[in-house]
C-alpha cells in the first residue's frame, strides 16, 4: 500500500473512503467531522440524534455524500472516550475504519489523524499510529492454494490530509516510521505463518541473510562446523534428532560502531516442536509451527531498526533449530554442555527452547552488552498466568525492567514483571550437571526464567515469555487470524526511545 501525507481542505478530496472521528458522547460534532457534517446538511449529526452512531470505539458508519463533496463515501469511525484515549485507541479506530474500508471495496482510503487535535496526542506520534493500525489490519498472508479464495480487495493507498501545513513534516515523520514498523510486523507474520516443512532452519536463515542483505545489516550464518567449533552443545543437542540441521543467525547494525550503546537481541527459534523423546500430545501439534515467533520478531525488528538507522549497535541471535525424535535425538537424562562450558542436565525435552536460548545468552556475552533482552514462546505456563493480555516480563535489572514496561502501553503489546527469587533456584539443582532443564510443574514459568538466569554473563537481561501472544484464532482489532507479530513494536520502540 501507498503512503501519503498532503496539505489540504478534506471537503476536497477526491477519494473512495473518506475518514472522520467521533468521541463517545459528541452530540455536536466540530473540527474536520463538523466540517464534513456541514457540508452534507447535518447527516453525521442525525445518525447521533437517531441512536446510530455514538462514537464507541471502533464502531464505523458510512454516508454517501452524493455529490456534496468530491469522496465517494464517509466513514465516521468511533475513537471511544475521550478521557481514555490513547495511542493503542487511534491504532484500533484505524484498523476498525480500514477493515470497512476493505469490506466496501474501496480503493484509495484517505483519513484525518486520530486524536492529533483534541485528542491530545503528539501529531508525529498519532500519524505513526493511524499507519501501523491501518496497515496491520489489512494484512493478509499468501496461501498455498492450486484455486486461491477470493482475496479481499485491499485499498491501494491511504492518504493522510491535514490542513494545518505547520503540522506536515511530523506527520510525515510519523507516517514513515509507520510503515516501516507495519510491514517490519508483516515480515515476521509472513515468518511465523509459513508450513515447517518450508520454514526449516535453513530455509529462515536464508530469508534472514535476504531482508538483511535488502536493509544494509551485516549477516553471519552459523551451522555445523562453526556450532562445533564454538561448542554450543545446548543447540547442537536439541537439533541431532532432525534431518534439517541447527543455524544460528547473526546479524549486526552498526557493526564497528565501538562509539555506541551495544544491546542484543535474543529470539528463540524452534522452528517445530514436536517435543523431541518427551514428544507432546497429537492434538494442536500443529501449533508448534509458530515456536519460533520469537526469533521471527526479532528478525522484523532489526529490520525496522536498520532503515530506521537508529543510532545504536545492535545485534540480533536467532538459533534457528528443529525438534524432533529420531534414533539421534538427545534424551531425558543427557547432560549437555553450553558455549561457556555450563553444563545442563536435560530432564524433559520438550523444554528445548531454554536450552537454545542459554547457548545464544553466554555467545551474547562477547559483545559486552549494555542490554540484553530475549524473547520466547517459551511456557505454557505464561498464558495460564496472564491469558492473551500480557507477556511475562522477567528481568535482572530494574532499570531495564522499566524501560521496557514504559513503553509497552504506547504500542499495545503489554507486559508484566514477575520474580526472579533465588529460591525458584531449588527447582533446578541437579544431581550430576550444575542445573537441569525442569523442574515441578508448580513454579514452571518463574523457573524456566531462573534456568535463563544461569547462562546471562553479567549484563542487564530481561525475558519475555510471548507464548500466548503471537497467534490469534480469532480476529480483533489489527490483528487478523494467524500471526500477530507481537513483539515487533516494543522492540522497535524500545531502542527507539533508548537512542532518543
Amino acid at each position: 500500500m501507498d503512503v501519503y501525507v498532503r496539505q489540504g481542505n478534506i471537503l476536497e478530496v477526491e477519494t473512495d473512503a473518506l475518514v472522520v472521528n467521533l468521541f463517545k458522547g459528541v452530540t455536536r460534532p466540530g473540527g474536520a467531522t463538523g466540517a464534513v457534517d456541514k457540508a452534507l446538511d447535518h447527516a453525521i449529526s442525525e445518525l447521533i440524534r437517531q441512536g446510530d452512531l455514538d462514537g464507541s470505539l471502533g464502531q464505523v458508519a458510512v454516508l454517501y455524500p452524493r455529490g456534496a463533496i468530491p469522496a465517494k463515501r464517509v466513514l465516521i469511525v468511533g475513537l471511544g472516550e475521550a478521557e481514555k484515549f490513547d495511542l493503542e485507541a487511534a491504532r484500533r479506530a484505524a484498523a476498525a475504519a480500514a477493515k470497512k474500508a476493505r469490506a466496501l471495496k474501496a480503493q484509495s482510503l484517505t483519513t484525518i489523524v486520530h486524536g492529533a487535535g483534541v485528542g491530545g496526542l503528539d501529531p508525529r506520534d498519532a500519524a505513526q499510529a493511524v499507519v501501523e493500525g491501518t496497515l496491520l489490519a489489512l494484512y493478509t498472508f499468501p496461501k498455498y492454494q492450486q484455486k486461491a479464495e477470493e482475496t479481499p480487495s485491499l485499498p491501494s493507498s491511504l492518504t493522510i490530509v491535514e490542513f494545518d501545513a505547520a503540522k506536515v513534516p511530523a506527520l510525515e515523520e510519523g507516517a514513515r516510521v509507520g510503515r516501516i514498523v507495519a510491514e517490519s510486523v508483516a515480515f515476521t507474520r509472513n515468518l511465523v505463518m509459513e508450513p515447517p516443512n518450508i520454514a526449516t532452519p535453513a530455509e529462515l536463515a536464508r530469508r534472514a541473510r535476504e531482508m538483511a542483505e535488502e536493509v544494509g545489516l551485516h549477516v553471519e550464518v552459523l551451522t555445523d562446523p562453526q556450532l562445533e567449533e564454538l561448542g554450543m552443545g545446548l543447540i547442537l543437542g536439541v537439533g541431532q534428532g532432525s534431518a534439517n540441521r541447527p543455524h544460528l543467525v547473526v546479524l549486526e547494525h552498526n557493526r564497528g560502531r565501538e562509539d555506541l550503546p551495544t544491546v542484543v537481541l535474543v529470539g528463540k527459534g524452534i522452528t517445530f516442536d514436536t517435543g523431541g523423546i518427551s514428544l507432546k500430545r497429537s492434538q494442536d501439534m500443529w501449533r508448534m509451527k509458530h515456536d519460533m515467533a520469537g526469533a521471527a520478531a526479532v528478525l522484523g525488528a532489526m529490520r525496522a531498526i536498520a532503515l530506521l538507522d537508529l543510532p545504536l549497535h545492535v545485534v540480533s541471535l536467532t538459533p534457528f533449530v528443529e525438534n524432533m525424535p529420531d534414533g539421534r535425538a538427545y534424551r531425558p537424562a543427557d547432560v549437555l554442555r553450553n558455549v561457556n562450558g555450563k553444563t545442563v542436565e536435560v530432564i524433559n525435552t520438550d523444554a528445548e527452547g531454554r536450552l537454545i536460548l542459554a547457548d545464544a545468552l553466554g555467545y551474547a556475552a562477547r559483545y559486552t552488552p549494555d542490554a540484553v533482552v530475549d524473547l520466547a514462546t517459551l511456557t505454557g505456563s505464561q498464558g495460564i498466568a496472564l491469558g492473551d493480555l500480557a507477556a511475562a516480563l522477567f528481568s535482572n535489572d530494574d532499570t531495564l525492567a522499566q524501560e521496557l514496561m514504559a513503553v509497552a502501553p504506547r504500542v499495545g503489546e503489554r507486559v508484566w514483571r514477575m520474580p526472579l527469587w533465588d529460591e525458584y533456584k531449588e527447582a533446578l539443582r541437579s544431581d550430576v550437571a550444575e542445573v537441569k532443564n525442569a523442574g515441578s510443574r508448580t513454579g514452571s514459568l518463574p523457573n524456566s526464567a531462573k534456568f535463563l538466569e544461569h547462562f546471562t554473563e553479567g549484563y542487564p537481561w530481561a525475558h519475555l515469555d510471548i507464548a500466548s501472544l503471537v497467534w490469534v484464532d480469532t480476529p480483533k482489532d489489527y490483528r487478523p487470524k494467524g500471526a500477530t507479530g507481537y513483539g515487533v513494536r516494543l522492540l522497535v520502540e524500545w531502542l527507539r526511545t533508548r537512542s532518543a
